[in-house]
């Protein structure tokens, strides 16, 4: 959003701090651009069941997409908007679940756990895809699948490593919510600009 304008690129130095926009749930009323405030845990899917099945009401030809945290689904109104979807067959929506077993607490297999994860889903009458989610070629390959399946609604567990790339933060939990100090940020800049020009040598 800072990129397009919404906002000053140094503001993103404000991110989660007291009194910021940048705040972890971002706000419609004090953020351009954002259309709905969807922060708290499972409110995203229950929105966006609500957009998808509103279009299918007007005659509209969009496609929803809703991004969630493996957690979420840890929230009883997330698998409401789930049935929702499937009773109303809204193949016009689809779900990505940023699927890194990770949440503020810990793993969220101990925490609460989910799996047989798309099992589950396949139960509430989805159509499931997989893939790895950090790889962008496999997930945007996924991705125009699951967009063209007609039916049911879909959705995509897209795995991934958080913090992928930066040796410190990979797969460690503790950086679930909170930024890298400058020098911090300057490190995990470095390996990734290193594990870039590893990739572009290789190809």
């Amino acid at each position: 959003m800072a990129n397009f304008g919404y906002f000053p690129v140094e503001e993103l130095l404000t991110l989660r701090k007291f009194g910021s926009r940048l705040q972890g749930h971002p706000e419609r009323v004090t953020l351009p651009s954002v259309e709905t405030t969807s922060g708290p845990l499972g409110e995203g899917l229950a929105q966006g069941v609500g957009m998808a099945l509103g279009a299918k009401m007007d005659g509209k030809d969009f496609h929803v997409w809703v991004v969630t945290s493996d957690a979420e689904h840890q929230c009883g109104l997330h698998w409401e908007a789930v049935l929702t979807g499937a009773k109303f067959k809204l193949d016009n929506l689809t779900a990505i679940v940023d699927r890194n077993f990770i949440q503020i607490d810990g793993s969220t297999e101990d925490v609460m756990p989910l799996e047989p994860f798309a099992q589950k889903y396949r139960a509430f009458n989805w159509e499931v895809f997989e893939c790895d989610g950090n790889d962008i070629a496999e997930f945007i390959a996924t991705a125009e699948r699951a967009r063209s399946y007609k039916g049911k609604p879909q959705v995509i567990i897209a795995n991934t490593i958080p913090g992928k790339g930066v040796s410190y933060m990979e797969g460690d939990y503790l950086w679930h919510g909170k930024p890298p100090n400058a020098a911090q940020a300057d490190e995990a800049l470095r390996e990734l600009a290193a594990d870039r020009e590893r990739i572009l040598t290789c190809t």
